[in-house]
């Protein structure tokens, strides 16, 4: 498993190896000790599956407030994802940045978004599906999001915007500037 660390570097793409005959293959997506080794040290305690039927369809940026913030660890198991993380931490170097990756069957890589980031995504393909990991449990009571089409993070999307579809709370979600971010940086 490689584990390389983003322009923000608390932000992990993660590329699994795979092992394959004439059989098939064979691929360790997770493991906690490598996680570890790379300072990552929560535990994950929730699995979650979504499915997105067309090109275009646009997720996020959501994330959980304390005490129900989440790390996520996503990847795209049918299709392709363009999966983007924005800092959200007060205080931060980088605070209102964002970094990105294509997450794709195909690719096999994963994205590690820590809490105090804002995430979403856009699916490049029909018929995607994502599998992710968080690490404290759904509250819709701590939900929180910013405008994916925010023209002060400047998300360069890979395809164009006239193309994303996002459902009403997302296009109606504050941008970066209206909101009260509950994370602080620690560095």
């Amino acid at each position: 498993m490689k584990i390389t660390p983003l322009a923000i570097p608390e932000v992990l793409l993660i590329t699994p190896a795979r092992h394959g005959d004439e059989r098939g293959w064979f691929s360790e997506t997770f493991r906690q000790a490598a996680l570890e080794e790379a300072g990552f040290k929560a535990a994950f305690v929730q699995d979650n599956h979504v499915r997105s039927t067309t090109r275009g369809i646009q997720r996020g940026l959501h994330y959980q407030k304390p005490p129900h913030a989440q790390d996520k660890l996503l990847r795209c198991v049918v299709g392709a994802i363009f999966d983007v993380a924005v800092d959200i931490r007060k205080g931060s170097p980088t605070y209102g940045r964002w970094v990105g990756a294509e997450l794709s069957a195909e690719n096999r890589q994963q994205l590690l978004v820590p809490k105090g980031f804002a995430h979403g995504y856009v699916t490049l393909t029909d018929a995607c599906e994502v599998l992710y990991k968080v690490t404290d449990y759904y509250a819709p009571q701590a939900e929180g999001g910013v405008r994916w089409s925010d023209p002060a993070i400047g998300i360069d999307w890979p395809i164009q915007v006239s193309e994303i579809t996002a459902n009403d709370r997302d296009n109606a979600a504050p941008l970066l500037a209206e909101i009260d971010s509950p994370f602080v940086y620690e560095g």
